[in-house]
């Protein structure tokens, strides 16, 4: 039975979590996260996990689902927000499938057999080229200028361009995306789960979305006419035993991509390089190597991951970390707190790329292991090594400042003299 001091305890954990004053730092949060264990509110239908052990298992566990309409929360959430804006004289738009990494089997199965074939290594592979000279491209302006921002000069329009590549999307285009996406990322954030609410901005959220949704729609018209070598072609003109994408589907697969394709990598690169720069000899040490950066990207994903928290729902009872979960209940799972678990890692909290093992859960587990986690290896390894070779006295002209997001947390900002 959870006391109601125990209860305020919790609650009180998870606004501190949700507090953008935390997010230059949230390491320290994530240490009385794993400090006080499994964090249950049963009112509120959620359970935190914060210790290694505990995530591993749950991203494991058979009951452990990705549809977030196997929650009760959720379910009430939709039915309370729709009531709301509805009396407010609000025109909703109509429902549409949510990207496949919300789904579970069959539909995950089915939609992410066909997304596959984009990021198969052949496919990736090939990118390498365009990779390496598009990361030459951006060198040559920042050695131009003397020095960068390293989200605006070069962690956000590499990914960016390759994304749009892949998909098919108009690079030009790219104004008309940029705001949607960077609203849609917030919109991962857990507000409802932890407060019974959303946060601000809600309608300019779902505002973002169906202007994403329609751009998408009139570029799969062009398409249709004039289909290319990407994947919303593919996707278009595929049809594996019988069963065909509708058209929302594949703008449902192009929005996720679009959003989780870039966001994610400009957080690990920009994470990595903040790391380095902290520890100049790391910085050195892969300026004279290229040869270490796939370990630098692990350890990276460890030690300060782009993705800080995963959700899942209870599709049925289930039991993990000691703790028994009622199916429908919302189970949040914080990588930062549990990457840095001492019961795992030797001197969790420093940046070592030289540890003798390096795992993490950044790319997740199982069948909702991160699909474009050999892509963003690739973009990441040739951005940060290239970096580091070509400007080996580069250094911080003063300090990050992060994004208000809590699940994809990364910079917004951070200037570098080189």
């Amino acid at each position: 039975m959870t006391t109601a001091t125990e209860q305020a305890e919790s609650q009180g954990l998870l606004l501190q979590l949700l507090d953008p004053a935390n997010r230059a730092d949230p390491y320290r949060l994530a240490a009385q996260f794993r400090e006080h264990g499994p964090l249950r509110l049963p009112e509120a239908r959620l359970t935190v996990f914060s210790s290694y052990r505990d995530c591993d298992d749950v991203l494991r566990h058979p009951a452990s689902a990705s549809d977030r309409s196997k929650s009760a929360l959720a379910r009430a959430e939709v039915e309370s927000q729709t009531q709301a804006l509805t009396e407010a004289g609000v025109v909703l738009p109509p429902p549409v499938p949510p990207g496949f990494l919300f789904l579970d089997p069959p539909d995950h199965t089915r939609i992410r057999k066909l997304v596959s074939k984009a990021f198969a290594p052949r496919v990736v592979n090939a990118l390498a080229p365009e990779i390496t000279a598009l990361v030459d491209g951006l060198l040559d302006q920042i050695a131009g200028k003397g020095r960068f921002d390293v989200v605006e000069d070069f962690a956000y329009p590499l990914p960016v361009a390759v994304i749009c590549r892949l998909l098919g999307v108009p690079i030009e285009d790219e104004p008309q995306f940029n705001h949607a996406s960077a609203l849609l990322a917030q919109a991962l954030d857990p507000f409802v789960a932890f407060t019974g609410s959303p946060s601000e901005g809600m309608e300019a959220r779902m505002q973002a979305g169906t202007d994403l949704r329609a751009y998408l729609h009139g570029l799969i018209e062009r398409r249709r006419s004039r289909p290319g070598d990407d994947l919303m072609s593919a996707l278009i003109a595929v049809e594996e035993s019988g069963d065909q994408l509708t058209e929302e589907e594949i703008v449902s697969t192009c929005v996720l991509l679009l959003v989780a394709g870039h966001e994610t990598t400009v957080n690990l690169i920009g994470n990595a390089i903040l790391a380095m720069l902290r520890q100049p000899s790391q910085w050195a040490a892969l300026g004279g190597d290229a040869a270490r950066a796939p370990a630098v990207i692990e350890e990276t994903l460890r030690y300060d991951p782009p993705v800080q928290l995963i959700a899942r729902f209870a599709a049925d009872d289930m039991a993990a970390g000691g703790v028994e979960i009622a199916g429908g209940d919302v189970i949040i799972l914080l990588l930062a707190a549990a990457h840095r678990d001492a019961a795992e890692f030797d001197r969790p909290d420093v940046f070592d790329p030289d540890r003798q093992v390096l795992r993490h859960l950044g790319f997740g587990r199982g069948a909702h292991y991160c699909l474009g986690a050999p892509l963003a290896r690739l973009e990441a390894g040739a951005a940060l090594s290239a970096l580091t070779a070509r400007f080996p006295r580069a250094r911080l002209d003063g300090e990050p400042q992060y994004k208000a997001n809590v699940t994809l947390r990364g910079l917004s900002t951070l200037t570098v003299t080189v």
